[in-house]
């Protein structure tokens, strides 16, 4: 029931065959699995119109390193993440990388493309996500004004993001921007039920994220720790001991 990306390209140009069609007998299987059911598309629904949603869509499960889209590619398709962590990127012609996000269960990758990706989008782990082609997509906006509602929600939020991002990267000094990066991810955390800020990403992607460079993101790392701020824990997970004073760098105070 598992598929994954081939060699030959990112699994948004996979052929149908290999994927997994929601239409099918296994929806009740994923579906009834699924991480983001209560937050993702699915949420927006009520149970008797749910199939519509499944019919449209196919499961995939792309491994760690996998794409789940390239940059300049074709944006045929929408992508619902129902489990995992990706990071969406760009890279700049003289070889240098932004990464421009994170994404997790609940959280959409391909909103709002317009003829091609903009960006592309890579699995930081085992990540699930429900694929729609985008005309059927939109056929279903339409039909439904629920769905449109959480889309203006997710656009909504995304831009937000934007804006703190350009805030972060505009003005704030690499240790304001490393504290308020691990807070937000302390919030996520939070969230999913632990006591540990849990980062699936190395820190050469905190640091192609934030701006800096991967040596200043250590001693960052380093400073925190030294003034008892936080605590690091295997694989780079922390746990923040003073919230309130990593918020006071946060804000630049």
């Amino acid at each position: 029931m598992t598929f994954v990306q081939s060699e030959l390209g990112p699994v948004s140009a996979m052929r149908p065959d290999q994927l997994v069609s929601l239409g099918t007998a296994v929806a009740s299987v994923v579906c009834g699995t699924c991480a983001s059911r209560d937050v993702g598309l699915c949420d927006a629904l009520p149970g008797a119109d749910l199939h519509q949603l499944a019919d449209a869509a196919h499961w995939l499960s792309i491994p760690k390193g996998g794409l789940l889209m390239t940059e300049g590619q074709p944006s045929r398709h929408f992508f619902s993440v129902n489990h995992g962590y990706a990071k969406l990127y760009k890279d700049l012609s003289d070889g240098r990388r932004q990464v421009i996000g994170f994404v997790t269960a609940g959280q959409f990758i391909g909103l709002g493309a317009q003829a091609c990706y903009s960006f592309t989008a890579e699995a930081l782990d085992e990540v699930h996500v429900c694929r729609f082609e985008q005309r059927r997509f939109d056929d279903l906006l339409m039909r439904f004004p629920a769905l449109e509602q959480k889309m203006l929600a997710a656009a909504c939020h995304d831009l937000a993001v934007a804006q703190a991002q350009m805030l972060l990267l505009g003005r704030k000094t690499a240790l304001e921007r490393l504290a308020s990066f691990l807070l937000e991810w302390d919030d996520r955390s939070m969230v999913e039920g632990a006591a540990v800020a849990m980062l699936p990403m190395g820190r050469r992607d905190i640091a192609d994220y934030l701006g800096l460079t991967i040596e200043t993101v250590s001693r960052c790392l380093t400073v925190l720790r030294k003034r008892r701020l936080i605590k690091i824990v295997a694989d780079y997970d922390v746990v923040i001991i003073d919230h309130a004073a990593l918020r006071t760098i946060g804000a630049g105070e």
